[in-house]
């Protein structure tokens, strides 16, 4: 009986974030440290690899590869790299708007490669908003930059540890303009896109969603507000008229214990500071964010730039190292899913 061939290892890009940060430190130390089951291909400039790791004292093979599909296996210690050059040398802590474009070019290069089929999945190290919109593009982040690449209507963003999952329905407002953002639109948007992606991505056959209310002890029968019971609670109904699973809403001060997260696969929180505080305190430095809603996977580290850690020595590549194993996982579920 013939053997069943093996499926390729899945091709993951790994943009190089802002140079002068702790993007090149995580990459060069984390790819020398583990061995990933997938084919790891930096999009950076060879020689900020070569410079970072002389001063961070390791010797890393670097390998340029004519294009992606060339990739082979990652191996410890050996990076893989497709080259993007930069306009000047950079040094490590010192921010430079002459690089600016060059983390502009890694990020459109990583899209357009997924989307062509080149790559299966994205993983982001930081890179510094503010020195990007100082070169006259509005650059408000990865989510929004991806989602415009690949022209998604609505994007999720999700934070994920080992053994928690947040997914919010907005994100970056004020607190005084959340209540007019929960509308039925907005949290079915929200909770069809990350049902459809527990299911292709995480491989979760019947995603089972805590979904929080907006205020405390979920609205106490209207007496402390009444988005619960005149918009959270109609749409979640006839969300699982459709087939989704829903349990909420619940007050999210008892909602992250035990006693629920054990018997469900996501939380689905009204907003930012809802969520991911708890998340954040549970597994910051080994957390992903994850952007649901597009039609390639993305994941990224849970933490900034850190320029004065820059060539230290001293930052932790643990929030990278989950964000490729998550690519890698998605990547191999999304997979299996199409077939």
């Amino acid at each position: 009986m013939a053997n069943k061939t093996a499926e390729p290892l899945p091709i993951i890009a790994i943009t190089s974030g802002e140079p002068a940060g702790i993007g090149p430190d995580i990459i060069l130390s984390a790819l020398n440290e583990q061995v990933f089951p997938a084919r790891l291909v930096v999009l950076a400039d060879p020689q900020l690899l070569i410079d970072r790791a002389n001063i961070l004292g390791l010797k890393p093979q670097i390998s340029c590869l004519a294009k992606p599909s060339d990739a082979m296996a990652h191996q410890a210690g050996v990076i893989q790299v497709v080259p993007i050059l930069q306009a000047k040398k950079t040094t490590a802590g010192v921010l430079d708007l002459a690089n600016a474009p060059y983390v502009l070019k890694t990020l459109k290069q990583a899209g357009e490669g997924c989307l062509r089929g080149d790559f299966d999945a994205i993983v982001t190290p930081p890179v510094h908003k503010g020195i990007l919109c100082e070169t006259g593009v509005h650059f408000s982040g990865h989510t929004e930059f991806f989602q415009a690449q690949c022209q998604s209507p609505h994007v999720v963003m999700m934070l994920a540890t080992e053994a928690m999952k947040v997914a919010l329905v907005t994100t970056h407002l004020p607190l005084k303009e959340i209540s007019a953002a929960i509308t039925e639109e907005s949290i079915s948007l929200v909770a069809k896109a990350l049902n459809k992606d527990l299911q292709e991505k995480f491989g979760i056959a019947q995603p089972k969603i805590l979904v929080c209310g907006l205020n405390p002890h979920a609205g106490e029968d209207g007496h402390l507000g009444r988005e619960e019971i005149d918009i959270i609670i109609p749409t979640l109904n006839k969300l699982r008229q459709q087939g989704l699973d829903l349990i909420g809403p619940l007050p999210a001060d008892t909602l992250f214990t035990p006693k629920y997260l054990n018997h469900a696969d996501c939380v689905l929180a009204m907003y930012h500071d809802q969520g991911l505080p708890v998340l954040k305190y549970s597994g910051f430095g080994n957390a992903v964010n994850i952007t649901l809603g597009l039609p390639i996977i993305r994941t990224s580290v849970d933490h900034g730039t850190a320029i004065d850690l820059a060539g230290s020595g001293k930052a932790n590549n643990g929030s990278l190292n989950v964000a490729i194993q998550h690519a890698i996982n998605m990547a191999n579920n999304a997979k299996k899913f199409s077939k």
